[in-house]
Formats: C-alpha cells, sequence, structure tokens
C-alpha cells in the first residue's frame, strides 16, 4: 500500500469488520458498545457480537460506530472514514460539565472545540478553531425540540488528560476557558473532520459534574445516567440523522477549496 487512499480503505475494513460497501452515507460515532446495543434494538437490526477494534453497525443507511476512548482514536476514526466520505458524521457521547448551570442529563449542543488534546495540532495549526459543521447542528437542534429536549449552547474542552479531576491547578483553568463541558473527543473530532472534508457535528450527554469531588463519575452514577438518559441520546442522534436524510439537503457548510 503506497497511498493514503489504499491504507485508509484497508485499514477502516481491518478496524471494524465492515467492507466498504456497508457503510452508510450518514455515521454515527460514540465510545460505548450500550450505545451500539441501543441503535440495534431502535432500528430492528440484530445484536451481534464482534472482535473487531471498532464495532460498527449499518441500518437504513446509517452505520453507528464505537471508536473507542480517547484523542488519537477520534483522530483515527476521521482518517479511516475518509475512505468512504460520509454525508454527515454525529458524535453521540458523554461529557463532563464545568458550568454550574449544568446538571446531570443535560445535553450540550457544541458551537466549536477547544484544542486542549494536542492530537489535532498534526492536522492544523493550533490558532485553526475547531468548529461543527453548522447545517448539521442545526438538524440536532431541530430534533431535540421536536422530542421537547432543553439543551445548552457553549464551547468543549477537549483533553487528553483521563486523571485530572483530583488536580485544582487544571480545574482552575478549565473555568477560565469559560467552556461549558469537558471531553476527551469532540475537538479532535471537528478538527479532523475538517481535515478529511467530513461534516461533524456532536451532541453530548452531560454524565458527571467533575468540579466538585461529589460529582466524580463513579460506577454506580454512570450506570444510573445510562439507564435514565442513553436510550433516548441514541434516539435523538437517529432521529437527527433520518431528518437530514429525509430532506436530502447538504450539511456541507464550508468549501473545501484548500
Amino acid at each position: 500500500m503506497k497511498t493514503r487512499e489504499e491504507i485508509v480503505s484497508n485499514w477502516l475494513q481491518r478496524y471494524t469488520g465492515l467492507s466498504l460497501e456497508d457503510f452508510g452515507e450518514h455515521i454515527l460515532l460514540t465510545n460505548f458498545n450500550h450505545y451500539v446495543d441501543l441503535f440495534c434494538e431502535l432500528s430492528g437490526v440484530p445484536v451481534e457480537e464482534t472482535t473487531s477494534n471498532m464495532r460498527a453497525v449499518t441500518a437504513n443507511g446509517i452505520t453507528m460506530i464505537n471508536f473507542g476512548i480517547g484523542s488519537p482514536n477520534a483522530a483515527l476514526i476521521m482518517d479511516l472514514l475518509s475512505a468512504v466520505k460520509p454525508s454527515a458524521c454525529l458524535f453521540l457521547g458523554k461529557c463532563g460539565g464545568i458550568s454550574e448551570k449544568t446538571q446531570l442529563g443535560d445535553y450540550i449542543l457544541p458551537l466549536a472545540g477547544i484544542r486542549g488534546e494536542g492530537t489535532s495540532n498534526d492536522y492544523f495549526p493550533s490558532e485553526v478553531p475547531s468548529l461543527p459543521a453548522f447545517m448539521l447542528q442545526r438538524a440536532v437542534s431541530t430534533t431535540l425540540r421536536d422530542n421537547n429536549q432543553d439543551y445548552w449552547t457553549g464551547t468543549v474542552y477537549t483533553t487528553n488528560r483521563r486523571v485530572w479531576e483530583h488536580d485544582e491547578r487544571f480545574k482552575n483553568y478549565l473555568r477560565e476557558t469559560r467552556a461549558m463541558a469537558v471531553d476527551m473527543e469532540t475537538a479532535t473530532l471537528f478538527t479532523c473532520g475538517f481535515y478529511n472534508h467530513i461534516p461533524t457535528g456532536a451532541l453530548l450527554l452531560v454524565s458527571d459534574n467533575p468540579m466538585e469531588a461529589e460529582g466524580i463519575k463513579t460506577g454506580e452514577s454512570d450506570r444510573k445516567v445510562t439507564a435514565n438518559f442513553a436510550e433516548t441520546h441514541v434516539r435523538i442522534g437517529i432521529e437527527a440523522m433520518k431528518l437530514i436524510i429525509g430532506q436530502r439537503k447538504t450539511v456541507r457548510h464550508l468549501k473545501y477549496d484548500w
């Protein structure tokens, strides 16, 4: 394999276990196998076990992929998806609330990501903002409203650190950024989606409030959030994609002419 196209075409199939022709034009991304199970149940397709690194399922023209956790995996999946050139890619992830306004189970529709992870620096200079595809986020907003769901908008700080909840200096820095939430993937997905000419958006679920000791995620608290909110999160993602498919409108709002 000598070209980038040859590599990503081979690796997308190797990592997911799906052949290129089995991918839908509209992609849902997640970090959780349970979300893939819910996608199968809501879409009426069998829940199948797999040994692939990135579990992937297609139903009704939509493919959901569990790409794993963290910024490097986020960059990897966007590079690999360039092999099938999706019409839209929506991340359904969880995040920690930074703002005192956010509560468990709240939705955040990011208007931008803050590139604190470092991975995206391999794609663009640090001055380049990390932005979602506007029309995709608008479709998600419409779907949330149609389901009588409120949501917050704002920026999301993406970090490559996983254990920082004890670090008061870092937490004070997060407050100074005025971000609504913190996660490990969103800014990378937006930046690498732009790099690969893939319209990319995100809908995040607040799963913990890590700025306070009693709000740090535990196994028990995460199970409660998943039980109470995960199904609706996945359903809204599916409906947003169906809205885009049904209207047959492009979600690409920028010309990739560089």
